[in-house]
């Protein structure tokens, strides 16, 4: 299947604006880890998401990370072509979190198209607010829950995604998508596990008592 069965709007737009996205596009493999994306020097261009899992994330001064959002398969991910967006500076990057496969529209390709579709500027625009949500839905998890309540969460969250009970994680990894230190993962992974319900091994972690997990993110 090709971009016509991934972009969203597809058939709204105009034969015209389709082939130019087509003509445009161009597939590329992402393996697991690669940086596809890194900050506002880096403009690439707009991502259609085939496959796999892709993650963006900030980077503070002193080399924190915290996850903003993961891109799924028929996801658009619009802040790596931020340069087409002036009113917006994300120094955001984005890596592939597992092998994956997405098509490049060129920012500048994507601008033209913006500017002259009405279609696809609303389109654009909508993106843009569905992405501002995740980002202030982050911040309210960030202000107001406990980090024993967002660690929960994230592995319940894990869990869901990989359909497994055992998550092969390390606390370094886990660390990064919370914005935190390992050291602070750690303990309160200690604390889940003396409480029954979790069991940690090297490098992966095992959901034991998923109730109880759920009741505290909650």
């Amino acid at each position: 299947m090709g971009i016509a069965d991934y972009f969203p709007i597809w058939d709204k737009l105009t034969a015209s604006e389709q082939a130019v996205l087509e003509n445009a596009a161009s597939l590329r493999l992402a393996p697991q880890g690669m940086l596809l994306h890194n900050g506002s020097a880096d403009c690439v261009g707009l991502f259609v998401i085939r496959s796999g899992q892709l993650r963006a994330f900030i980077l503070s001064d002193e080399g924190k990370e915290v996850t903003l959002y993961r891109l799924f398969e028929r996801d658009i991910c619009l802040f790596s072509a931020h340069c087409i967006l002036s009113s917006i500076q994300f120094d955001v990057t984005i890596e592939a979190e597992k092998d994956s496969e997405l098509w490049v529209i060129p920012a500048e390709t994507y601008r033209r198209l913006m500017d002259s579709s009405v279609v696809i500027a609303n389109y654009t625009n909508q993106l843009i607010a569905s992405r501002f949500s995740d980002v202030m839905w982050l911040i309210e998890q960030i202000m107001w829950k406990s980090f024993d309540q967002r660690l929960a969460g994230f592995l319940l969250e894990e869990s869901l995604l990989e359909q497994n009970e055992a998550l092969k994680i390390t606390h370094e990894k886990i660390a990064n998508h919370l914005g935190t230190a390992r050291e602070v993962v750690t303990r309160m992974l200690r604390y889940f596990q003396a409480e029954g319900w979790v069991a940690l091994s090297r490098g992966a972690i095992r959901l034991v008592d998923r109730g109880k997990l759920e009741r505290l993110a909650q």
